[in-house]
């Protein structure tokens, strides 16, 4: 029978009751005073719906595409670190369970288990350049479609229940992606956050703009921008010929104090006027998150804690049934909203409280 909730907002307290604590509070926390976690959240309540009535809604349809790739709803499964954390099968659980929503995961370059596409691979630039470079190429061999760098970290935000909890993997979990190069291990920790560690000294705070060209020489693979939270700089990804951008403060995990994504959302879509696709995440837990989302201009989102707790939960079911509640309270406010396809779905529905 697996595990009974209405909504998604119940799937973390279901979770706190079986994750360790170490282990929970990596995955639900956030940077120094949680600001930005929480404004991820408030963001979905200053906008409101404007539902239309009298329209045939007997029929709806959630599919979509992104980068050319059908999928059965505009949601995917954000790049999360570490997945066997809460489940033996981790990540390839996840794949499976995502698979079966007819959606897109997105693999972190962190991940506990390797994992082949057809998915997007997430990547972090090593100090070690080479590394990098192989796993770019791997990914392209394993069938990936696309390559998301996450550009919002440059050193790891303070998470100050990671400190307290000196968090680590626990004995048995390792980064499978970069085992070949003997980078696998996140050392135990007496003091302080271990993982904060091995970011510091093995990932490379001197990525920039020109390292875009670089990415792009190694792949022909679509590329997508992961963190990006500003007009200004969604305007310089469309320079920088990337295929999308996803507008995300990490979960509200990096730098605190930021606004929420739905918030820097608008002046982003209106930043890239189509020229690349939009993604969004940060706080979706409602179909009229999703709604709303879509509605100013965001192409599909992701959803990363959700997901995790589905995973914990019920294994690769668990996130397949997440996915497919969350679609099923979509097509329900598309349905009150007079909208019977996606395509139907523009900023006319929606208005600022």
């Amino acid at each position: 029978m697996g595990f009974a909730f209405t909504n998604l907002l119940e799937l973390e307290d279901l979770a706190r009751a079986k994750v360790p604590r170490p282990s929970f509070d990596y995955i639900a926390g956030g940077a120094e005073d949680e600001v930005s976690l929480r404004r991820n959240r408030e963001a979905f309540t200053k906008w409101a719906l404007r539902p239309r009535v009298l329209v045939d809604v007997s029929r709806r349809d959630t599919s979509t595409s992104v980068l050319g790739q059908r999928v059965s709803m505009p949601i995917l499964v954000a790049p999360t670190a570490f997945h066997g954390l809460v489940h033996p099968e981790g990540e390839v659980a996840t794949a499976r369970g995502a698979a079966a929503a007819g959606t897109v995961m997105v693999v972190s370059a962190i991940a506990t288990k390797a994992v082949a596409g057809p998915r997007w691979f997430q990547l972090y630039v090593w100090r070690d350049r080479e590394v990098t470079a192989q796993l770019v190429k791997r990914a392209a061999r394993a069938g990936y479609g696309a390559i998301c760098l996450t550009v919002d970290t440059p050193l790891l935000g303070r998470r100050e229940k990671d400190e307290r909890n000196a968090f680590t993997l626990p004995p048995g979990l390792s980064i499978a992606n970069v085992r070949p190069a003997g980078l696998d291990g996140v050392p135990a920790s007496e003091r302080g956050s271990a993982f904060a560690k091995y970011v510091a000294e093995l990932l490379d705070p001197a990525v920039t703009w020109k390292d875009i060209a670089w990415l792009r020489s190694l792949t022909s693979l679509p590329i997508v921008l992961k963190g990006i939270m500003t007009a200004e700089d969604a305007t310089l990804a469309v320079e920088h010929d990337v295929d999308g951008i996803i507008v995300s403060n990490h979960g509200g995990r990096q730098l605190d104090s930021t606004v929420g994504t739905l918030d820097a959302l608008p002046d982003i879509v209106a930043a890239v006027q189509g020229r690349v696709e939009v993604f969004m995440d940060g706080g979706v837990r409602r179909g009229t998150d999703v709604l709303k989302a879509l509605a100013l201009g965001a192409k599909a989102v992701l959803i990363g804690r959700s997901a995790l707790w589905g995973l914990a939960l019920g294994g690769a079911d668990g996130v397949r049934r997440v996915l497919e509640h969350l679609r099923g309270e979509l097509e329900l406010a598309m349905a009150l909203t007079g909208r019977a396809a996606l395509a139907q779905v523009d900023r006319s529905l929606v208005q600022r409280v």
